[in-house]
């Protein structure tokens, strides 16, 4: 209905500032990350994540995606080995805990700090 707003979903854009690059160089604990925290933000999983190691022209773009389907959308993530960073979004029509799933992404990766958008579409 034009005119009318209304809420599709939500989404929180992180960036993980120096994160451990033992972490963020692992297939298994990224495969790992991103079914736990599916869990914590009670979001059902669409199949199996896909995670693969993308950019190796370039020491700036080498690093690890992973992408889950959720069913409500989707949780991606690129990460970055030569800076120690992630650059992580969760977007999903149902609703879920930014803090829960920030606070958790910034433990899971041992990271310094986070910067974070949430944005409402």
């Amino acid at each position: 209905m034009i005119g009318k707003s209304k809420v599709y979903g939500n989404e929180l854009i992180m960036d993980v500032i120096g994160c451990d690059l033992k972490i963020i160089s692992s297939k298994k604990k990224l495969l790992e990350y991103v079914i736990k925290v599916c869990k914590l933000i009670k979001m059902k999983r669409y199949g199996k994540p896909f995670c693969e190691k993308f950019g190796l022209g370039a020491d700036f773009t080498a690093g690890y995606s992973v992408v889950q389907l959720i069913e409500t959308s989707s949780i991606t993530g690129h990460f970055s080995d030569l800076w120690c960073r992630a650059y992580i979004n969760i977007f999903s029509c149902k609703e879920f805990n930014k803090k829960i799933a920030s606070e958790f992404t910034k433990k899971f990766f041992k990271a310094q700090k986070i910067k974070e958008k949430f944005l409402i579409r």
